[in-house]
């Protein structure tokens, strides 16, 4: 094997323009991008592969998955999920600490990062989790290297929590890093999970399900982060939006002037209510999948700059779990795998340009947490790229889904596009199902 891959009369999807070039690849960086045809002399002395037909674009930054390790592991792993994200496309991934022991000291961040950098085949940070009493472990990060805190303002798993009011002031105004929240409020759903559960007992509907998490629960929380976040002039990244009411929230503003920024997640806008009955549980998240009006407003956000990401929440249970009636049957699915040619799917319908997937994707991701040169292509770059034919159809079934779990909602889901190709700082990981482990990821870096 030569010392350089030259990638050959790709389209070239980056920074909004598609035109057809040439990526030399160096070691772990991209070192040109020709686009006239790539000099003699580094074609002899290249790998060349061949992209004719194929669009070339930056790899996929996740900004929140639960990959299950440590603690979880009957679920997912670092390993098995990373794997499934690099075959997706996804080449960074930020984890999130709701494991088990939860990730709120640094001796256990340092712990997580030591098993990614024996076992993932993606890139990788950690958020480090908000409790009420750990905020001086909160201080204690380097923020240079982790991607920033979590902060659980609705329900979730053991002491993970913070509803404490003086908690929340010190994190929002103390944390020079972004605050990345998961806002329901807690109250709200205790009460509608009481009037269900009095009405069905543990077998409640999952069409019942957006009403117990519902519109006002998600727009009390978000709009406590956000008048937080404006009063001390916070970082604050609200993940996963669900409702349209929560879009009055924010400022559509070009992405590097904002301080507050939202996500959205690829279940939120692939399904609605109207699918509970077709799915059950195995469309149960938290935040709920709401309605068809809800769907389409967070489309619209999308596109016109509101919302700034597109990401998986990807976090896969078993499916034996997934069958247990509604109060036991856990929130999440996995998703890492999909999301790419999910969104590809939605180009490929006229919904959205290939160019703001790569832009919602990749480039913002890389932007809003400043990243340290990955997530465009760009000479001196890491060569973190995906090759994606457009023309490749394909059906996901049991045997492809790669994530410990072996399921997806997708299950059955024919994809019109297909991630034939997949870089990891410069090595070719993922070739048209095949894997090549002999390197693993890198923890991914922060600019201030």
């Amino acid at each position: 094997m030569k010392s350089q891959q030259l990638i050959t009369n790709a389209i070239i999807v980056n920074e909004g323009i598609q035109k057809k070039g040439n990526v030399l690849v160096s070691g772990e960086r991209i070192s040109e991008i020709f686009w006239d045809a790539a000099p003699d002399e580094v074609v002899v002395n290249s790998d060349v592969i061949d992209a004719s037909g194929k669009y070339l674009i930056p790899g996929v930054i996740d900004d929140q998955v639960h990959f299950r390790e440590p603690g979880l592991t009957h679920k997912g792993d670092i390993y098995t999920e990373s794997r499934a994200a690099v075959a997706g496309g996804v080449t960074s991934y930020m984890e999130m600490p709701n494991t088990i022991p939860q990730t709120t000291t640094q001796a256990f961040l340092a712990e997580k990062f030591e098993v990614a950098r024996r076992n993932s085949l993606a890139n990788y940070s950690f958020y480090i989790g908000a409790t009420n009493d750990n905020i001086e472990e909160l201080r204690k990060t380097d923020f240079s290297k982790v991607c920033g805190v979590k902060v659980f303002m609705g329900s979730s798993t053991g002491n993970m929590l913070v509803d404490n009011e003086e908690t929340l002031k010190q994190i929002f105004a103390q944390i020079p890093s972004i605050i990345a929240v998961h806002c329901e409020d807690e109250h709200i759903i205790r009460k509608n999970m009481e009037l269900y559960r009095n009405r069905y007992g543990d077998d409640i509907p999952m069409a019942c399900h957006p009403l117990i998490r519902s519109v006002e629960a998600c727009f009390a929380s978000t709009s406590l982060a956000v008048g937080l976040a404006r009063k001390y002039n916070t970082r604050l990244h609200v993940l996963h939006l669900s409702t349209a009411k929560e879009l009055q929230l924010f400022d559509k503003i070009p992405l590097p002037e904002k301080r507050i920024t939202a996500e959205v997640c690829i279940h939120h806008l692939w399904f609605s209510e109207a699918d509970y009955q077709q799915y059950g549980t195995l469309i149960k998240w938290n935040p709920a999948i709401k309605t068809e009006f809800d769907r389409a407003q967070l489309f619209d956000a999308l596109l016109n700059g509101l919302i700034d990401v597109v990401a998986t929440d990807h976090a896969p249970h078993t499916w034996q779990e997934k069958q247990n009636p509604y109060t036991k049957a856990p929130s999440g699915g996995p998703l890492v795998q999909h999301s790419l040619v999910a969104m590809m799917e939605f180009a490929r319908q006229g919904k959205i340009t290939i160019d703001q997937v790569v832009e919602k994707m990749c480039h913002n991701p890389a932007t809003l947490f400043r990243v340290n040169k990955r997530g465009f292509i760009r000479k001196g770059y890491w060569a973190d790229l995906v090759l994606v034919d457009p023309q490749k159809e394909w059906k996901v079934e049991k045997d492809n889904i790669l994530s410990k779990c072996q399921w997806s909602p997708f299950t059955g889901q024919t994809f019109h596009s297909k991630v034939t190709h997949t870089w990891v700082n410069g090595h070719l990981a993922y070739v048209n199902d095949l894997f090549d482990e002999k390197f693993r990821g890198k923890a991914l870096e922060f600019d201030a």
